[in-house]
Formats: structure tokens, C-alpha cells, sequence
């Protein structure tokens, strides 16, 4: 069985630490993102076919220096496709139904359950569907009692929404699906397949979860996720190797070789590998990224270090992000490509 995973934005939101790294191979609790998902596929699913665009090498690295114990097949699409047009890209490699999974989605899907659920149901598409408090953010799912999906109801109000289920982003397609699917195309699965699929079929359906779910699309989600993991693992901080501390942590992740001075608070932070931070420094709900160095007397507070920055002495900082070389070239101005809804 195959997995086709979605890791080829560029995650304009996520800027600037997208600036140097793909947005999958952003560390959470020190592991990529990407690896999460990948932990969480069924034996069952033995090939991974990886649709990429952006930092394509560096994924490619990754892997050749980490197995999963799955084939890995990094699939470089000549340009940004879409959920559809990149599994149609795919299809070469399909040999039965499969999974089409978000990248930059983590949560507590049991996708083993899934496919029990599509195959009892003899679906043709089965998609995750996860509730939320305030519909009238979401497409929404008008989801029978039989977990049948008859349509989705764009950001309708309270009242009026069929149900509080939206697409949480984890697909089980049967090989037919492909067919509605025009090749070379950037197409969206959810906005122009799926209701063919519904309209034609009859055989569309929602599999139900509970637990927890994320969508690692902003710097807020960021965070929380690295929160959210500590918490469930009932640990304050994550810290990697070769760390030095004189001052104090609280709910932070620490990644490898990262030096902290002393009468240094840090809070709700995530600082990644090769940091320099001096002394008297206040860090807190922060991201400082790789091969940084933050000198004395600073404080920095919602905000975000890009790759390779220094932080003067007394510098203070509120709700900014720091990035001070040229933007990547090709690197767009917004989000492109498809959100999930």
C-alpha cells in the first residue's frame, strides 16, 4: 500500500524559518515534522511517495540518512500541483488504494482504523474529519448518520452549518479517483474532485476522530504543537546534546549544541541547534532559529530569529521577526497553492 504525503510548499507563514529549511523538516521537540507522520503510517503501508517542489534536496538528504524502514520515493514536481495534481503525478508508483496525508498536520489519527472504516463502508474516497468550536472558519461537512458525506458547506454560519466536522486532511483513495484527476495541472482535490466524487458516486465518507489535531501552519500552531507534545509527554522541557545552562527554562525545546548564560530566563520557546545566548537575557513564547547568537541584556518576546542572525547587546524585541539577508529567490509573497478547508 502507498502514502502519498503532501511536503512541497514553501509555508510562506511560517517565514522566516522557511527561508532556509522545508517547512516538513521543521523540528518539533527536536524531531522533523515530517517524521511524525511518517511514525504514524500502518505496516500496511509500505512505499511513501513524497510530492515535493521547495527544498527538494534537503528532503532528499534527510532521508538518505534516515530510514523508516519504507521505501521512500521523493517525487519532484516541476511546479506547485495541488492535493489532486500531485497525486495524479503519483500515480505511476499506486498500485491499490492509498493515502494522501498533509505534511504540516499532526494529530492522533489512527489511520490502521481508517482503513477498516473505508472498507466497511466499501468507499471510494474516505476523508478525516475532526470537530471545531466556530464552523464559520471551515468548510463543513454535511456528514449523514451512516458517516456518508452528501457535500461541504463553505464557512456557513452557526445555525446553518450541516454539522461541526471539517476536512482534517487525511485521505484513503481507491485507484479510481485518479481517473477524475487531469494530469500536469494543478488541481485541488478538495475543491474540484471531491464533489465529483459525491455527485457521481454516492461513495464518499468521513471517518470521525477524537484526540487532537493540528495544523502547523502558522507560528502560533508552531508552538503549540511543541507544547501540546510536551504536555502529553509530561515533560517541561526537550533539550538535545552538547548543552550548556546557567540560567532557567520553562516549556522549551532545546536543540543540540546551545549554550545559555547566566540570569537567562527562557519561557514558551523553541531555540534550534548552534545558539549562542549570553547573559541577563529574557526569551519568552519566541523562536530562535539555527547558528544564532543573542548578546547580553536583551529581551525578546513573540517574536522570531531567522537562520544565521545576531541579536545585539540591549536589544528588545516585541512581536517581530528578524531577517536580515535577501529573501530566497522564487520564494513568493504569500501562500500559494491549497489550504486545507
Amino acid at each position: 500500500m502507498e502514502a502519498i504525503i503532501l511536503a512541497g510548499g514553501f509555508g510562506t507563514r511560517l517565514k522566516p524559518l522557511t527561508y532556509t529549511r522545508a517547512k516538513s523538516l521543521l523540528p518539533i521537540l527536536n524531531k522533523p515534522m515530517i517524521a511524525y507522520l511518517i511514525e504514524s503510517l500502518p505496516n500496511s503501508v509500505d512505499k511513501v511517495i513524497l510530492a515535493v517542489n521547495y527544498k527538494k534536496s534537503q528532503i532528499e538528504e534527510y532521508f538518505i540518512k534516515n530510514d523508516f524502514g519504507k521505501e521512500i520515493i521523493v517525487n519532484d514536481e516541476p511546479e506547485p500541483l495541488g492535493t489532486g495534481g500531485a497525486a495524479k503525478f503519483a500515480e505511476k508508483h499506486i498500485s491499490d488504494n492509498f493515502f494522501v496525508l498533509n505534511s504540516d498536520i499532526i494529530c492522533s489519527l489512527n489511520l490502521d482504523q481508517m482503513i477498516k472504516f473505508h472498507n466497511k463502508k466499501k468507499a471510494l474516497s474516505t476523508i478525516s474529519l475532526w470537530p471545531v468550536e466556530n464552523v464559520s472558519e471551515f468548510g463543513v461537512a454535511d456528514v449523514i448518520e451512516n458517516g456518508k458525506i452528501i457535500g461541504f458547506v463553505e464557512k456557513p454560519n452557526q445555525e446553518d452549518a450541516p454539522s461541526n466536522f471539517i476536512n482534517a486532511g487525511a485521505y484513503l483513495l481507491e485507484p479510481e479517483i485518479l481517473d477524475y484527476i487531469e494530469s500536469n495541472k494543478f488541481v485541488s482535490m478538495e475543491k474540484e474532485i471531491f464533489p465529483q466524487i459525491i455527485k457521481n458516486t454516492g461513495k464518499f465518507f468521513g471517518y470521525k476522530f477524537e484526540g487532537f489535531w493540528m495544523d502547523i501552519g502558522r507560528i502560533s500552531s508552531y508552538l503549540s504543537i511543541n507544547f501540546l507534545l510536551m504536555n502529553q509527554k509530561k515533560i517541561n522541557n526537550i533539550i538535545g546534546e552538547n548543552f550548556v545552562n546557567k540560567g532557567s527554562l520553562k516549556q522549551c525545546s532545546i536543540g543540540n549544541n546551545v549554550k545559555i548564560g547566566e540570569k537567562t530566563v527562557i519561557e514558551s520557546s523553541i531555540i534550534f541547534d548552534n545558539v549562542k545566548i549570553c547573559d541577563n537575557i529574557v526569551i519568552k513564547n519566541s523562536i530562535i532559529g539555527k547558528n544564532c547568537s543573542i548578546y547580553d541584556n536583551s529581551n525578546i518576546i513573540n517574536s522570531v530569529i531567522g537562520d544565521d542572525e545576531t541579536i545585539i547587546k540591549e536589544s528588545n524585541l516585541n512581536n517581530n521577526y528578524i531577517w536580515n539577508k535577501p529573501i530566497p529567490e522564487g520564494y513568493p509573497e504569500k501562500q500559494i497553492g491549497n489550504v486545507i478547508k
